[in-house]
């Protein structure tokens, strides 16, 4: 294909087999800075490379292209965020556009670290060559890690272009030292001009604004009363509509109401369908069925927008449950000004089921503290309807430029408490969990904190939050869900090392782990070197190092800030050093100086089971691949609960801590927040409740009551994780799928678990093998611990699944009789109790109790070994 032909078909796309309303998006870009390949991201939306194309669009002379050096497990999709193009001087895309007809600008950030580079010093400014200001002065790293998000989006839309280019240039910040600039993403698409008529300015009776010839930035696009809107579910325009509940004032949250499915939503013929997708209309949220209430408070929404610039509030309607006129009337305001009196759906559409938006212009002016937009409904009682009630489907809010083309506000402030409580990974920029966070968060295994992590994640623009507010709800309830995910009591200190390092010293003394030097260490990770990060976890940074000369390990280094400190890295210590299986990471040794806490061990090549499930560019693991390391975790688990000397809970089973070595052999990790069982006369350990959201077991989070069937939740979890191969919590999802947990039990009651599958195994999965894993795995998730399985019988039944699905592999038939031990029986089975008793029992240390284990269970499921 010649250059100019792909040049041309880049930057326009192919033709739409349908009209929209009439409106055709003749521009469709989507460029992913830095990367050289085309691409698509999680939504199945294509994106370009940027190959032959730089210097066809860029002009610059001080631009690279770069990859993160860590992705951060939030992330939506590795496109457009893992690869950039940074700038160290002022640098210009050039993009041939249509002339005629308005066009979104999104800008996609992901602050990390690139070629080095420290993320704190990228301050720049993106403007147009014709004096538009989108950005200035602008921080990614504060900007997210105010907003406690990992990556953001930034939206705009600008008027038709009269020389058929649109340009945008990148300016690093000259009044800040080291500063560059950096872009991920570029997306530009035409859009048909949604703001062509005038608009009434609020608190001036008779005075209207033009806004069409403006440039516009979304603040704040909701589907009210609803759910979260992909991209991929808009019309052509490619709009993210998101949750309301963030936004709502106090506790009057009103009610949400859905359309009858024998509704149908009809656009009248003055309103185009791509001011708002259908699913935008089909949801509303009211004020409740009790006049005497409503007459007393007000429908709020509160959002944080920047001082002394005019904002356009588009207000989406259509009444899903009356039918005449008069029923509902109520009066909109806008910052305690009346922006509407007597609104009446009915009464403006004629009929139930039609759409209509109504838009209003407000000025906020600049004052001390927060700069805030209230949008308030309330009932008029003067109308006497028939019902006292109020009524919203859907809102967005537009900033628009002033009259010198800014539209570029200060960067976002993170407030006291989260400066406090930083978060100790640098690539993530997000927050760290609270005290109280630790609270609201740790029952994320259910539905009511799967909606709370939906909301909080989806929250859009948080800005100089007040200390107040950061006290009761502020930093806590959002922090969870980037970078660290435990629970924690508290945040552990260096105070304590003192008591453990005797301690320590008599275990490397016994020659059950070894003690680095400092400068050993330093050595072997050529002084700590950022291109040999690994990963990033709760204790810290991971480094890929070398001891001995040639011996590969990891390295773990503590970072000052972790919530996990002295007495997770002395229980690590402790519990590996004494533990020898052939699925439990082996530590090596550690290092404790200079003020450093760093642990040593074996060197897994093939990372974290998460790497190889979902957000990678790693091959799909087949499905005897994934039977077989969750076998390999399972048997881990299962010595721990039975084969030393006493019980240990790992309390912390997840897939980034189970990992994989060169021949993808699982090995459980992270033994920081264990804790030793019960003992003999108790049913359970009473302790505060730690773990990580979307794992956690519910009984464990209501009781504080620590059992060995925690574990065996938290395992329930990761084999939904691996068969569906999605994360526990996924906050950009609908409501009821945020939760993994709750949205596969869902489906697996319903029968339907075959729809979620990750699509890589469909088609590939005995039916037999599917049932019983999903049966072991569902009882794994009973809300009550004595319903739940022992890892023991987690054990035999994916034995037996992995049997099932070798029997299928090679048309044999299988001995049914064999596997009959109904997970969660936890007794009556073959063999179970000598089983039990056989791996390890009375002793601490097993060495090769493993073998022993493997062989058990394989005969047993299959009398000729496999």
């Amino acid at each position: 294909m010649k250059s100019s032909t792909f040049f041309f078909s880049f930057f326009f796309t192919f033709l739409f087999f349908s009209f929209i309303n009439g409106f055709k998006p003749s521009d469709s870009i989507l460029l992913s800075c830095g990367s050289p390949n085309n691409a698509a991201d999680a939504d199945g939306r294509a994106w370009s490379g940027e190959s032959s194309l730089t210097d066809k669009i860029l002009t610059s002379a001080n631009s690279t292209s770069a990859t993160a050096l860590f992705q951060d497990p939030s992330l939506p999709s590795p496109v457009p965020y893992m690869t950039g193009r940074v700038f160290s001087a002022n640098a210009t895309y050039n993009f041939p556009v249509s002339k005629t007809g308005r066009h979104w600008i999104r800008l996609y950030f992901y602050p990390a670290s690139y070629n080095n580079l420290n993320p704190d010093d990228a301050f720049f400014s993106v403007t147009t060559p014709d004096g538009l200001t989108f950005l200035k002065n602008f921080s990614t790293a504060l900007t997210a890690k105010a907003l406690t998000q990992a990556y953001i989006i930034k939206e705009f839309s600008v008027a038709s272009s009269a020389d058929g280019i649109l340009s945008l240039v990148f300016s690093p910040d000259t009044n800040h030292r080291n500063s560059y600039a950096f872009i991920n993403g570029i997306e530009i698409i035409s859009m048909p001009d949604v703001f062509s008529e005038p608009v009434n300015m609020v608190g001036y009776s008779d005075q209207t604004i033009e806004v069409g010839v403006s440039a516009m930035q979304t603040m704040y696009r909701l589907n009210v009363g609803g759910q979260y809107i992909p991209a991929t579910n808009d019309s052509e325009l490619s709009r993210i509509w998101y949750d309301d509940s963030p936004y709502l004032y106090g506790a009057a949250l009103g009610v949400t109401t859905s359309a009858d499915k024998g509704l149908n939503i009809e656009y009248p013929s003055s309103l185009p369908e791509y001011i708002a997708p259908v699913s935008v209309y089909q949801t509303a949220r009211s004020m409740g069925p009790d006049p005497e209430i409503n007459k007393n408070f007000n429908l709020t929404w509160v959002f944080q927008v920047d001082g002394n610039f005019t904002y356009v509030v588009r207000l989406h309607f259509c009444e899903i449950v009356m039918q005449k006129v008069n029923q509902r009337v109520f009066d909109i305001y806008l910052n305690n000004q009346t922006a509407e009196t007597a609104a009446d759906v009915i009464a403006w559409t004629s009929a139930e089921g039609v759409p209509i938006y109504k838009d209003y212009a407000v000025f906020v002016s600049d004052t001390d503290g927060d700069d805030e937009m209230w949008v308030a409904l309330h009932p008029n009682v003067a109308a006497r309807p028939e019902y006292m009630n109020s009524i919203l489907n859907g809102l967005e809010v537009f900033k628009m430029s002033t009259n010198d083309g800014n539209l570029a506000g200060p960067n976002p402030e993170p407030s006291s408490m989260m400066m406090e409580d930083e978060l100790d990974s640098p690539a993530s920029f997000a927050g760290k969990s609270s005290k109280k966070a630790t609270v609201i968060g740790g029952a994320a295994g259910g539905a009511a904190a799967a909606g709370l992590f939906f909301a909080v994640c989806i929250v859009v623009y948080r800005r100089k939050r007040k200390v107040e507010r950061a006290g009761s709800d502020g930093a806590s309830g959002w922090l969870p869900l980037y970078g660290n995910s435990h629970t924690s009591a508290s945040k552990s200190t260096i105070s304590g090392r003192s008591n453990a390092s005797s301690h320590l010293s008599s275990l490397a003394a016994a020659g059950l782990c070894r003690h680095f030097s400092l400068p050993e260490i330093k050595h072997g990770t050529r002084n700590f070197d950022e291109s040999l990060v690994i990963g990033v976890g709760g204790f810290g940074k991971v480094y890929k190092g070398v001891v001995d000369g040639s011996t590969k390990v990891a390295i773990k280094r503590s970072n000052p800030q972790s919530e996990q400190g002295v007495h997770e890295f002395q229980t690590e210590i402790e519990m590996l050093s004494k533990l020898r299986h052939k699925h439990l990471v082996s530590l090596i040794g550690y290092c404790e100086e200079d003020d450093e806490m760093i642990l040593v061990y074996d060197y897994m090549a093939y990372g974290t089971l998460r790497e190889h499930l979902y957000k990678t560019n790693k091959p799909p693991l087949s499905w005897k691949q994934r039977l077989e390391i969750c076998i390999g975790a399972a048997r881990g688990l299962h010595y721990l609960h039975t084969g030393a000397k006493y019980t240990i809970i790992h309390r912390d089973v997840k897939t980034t801590n189970i990992l994989l070595d060169e021949n993808f052999v699982a090995k459980v990790s992270d033994f920081g927040l264990s804790k030793t069982g019960p003992m003999m006369n108790q049913t359970h350990v009473s302790t505060v409740v730690k773990g990580s959201f979307g794992y956690l077991d519910p009984e464990y989070f209501r009781r504080q009551q620590l059992t060995d069937k925690s574990d065996v939740y938290s395992f329930g979890v990761v084999l939904f994780e691996v068969l569906c191969a999605r994360p526990a919590l996924n906050p950009s999802l609908s409501k009821e799928q945020v939760s993994l947990a709750d949205w596969a039990m869902s489906n697996q009651r319903k029968g339907t678990l075959g729809d979620i599958i990750d699509p890589a195994l469909k088609g590939k999965i005995n039916p037999e093998c599917l049932k019983k894993y999903a049966e072991t795995a569902e009882k794994c998730l009973s809300d009550s611990s004595v319903e739940r399985p022992t890892m023991g019988d987690v054990l035999w039944n994916l034995e037996f699944a992995l049997q099932l699905q070798e029997a299928a592999d090679s048309g044999k038939p299988v001995d049914m009789d064999i596997s009959e031990n109904p997970a969660g029986s936890g007794h009556g089975r073959k063999g179970s109790h000598t089983l039990n008793g056989s791996i390890g029992a009375g002793s601490e240390v097993s060495g090769e109790s493993d073998e022993s284990s493997n062989e058990v269970f394989s005969q047993l499921v299959n009398p000729r070994g496999r």
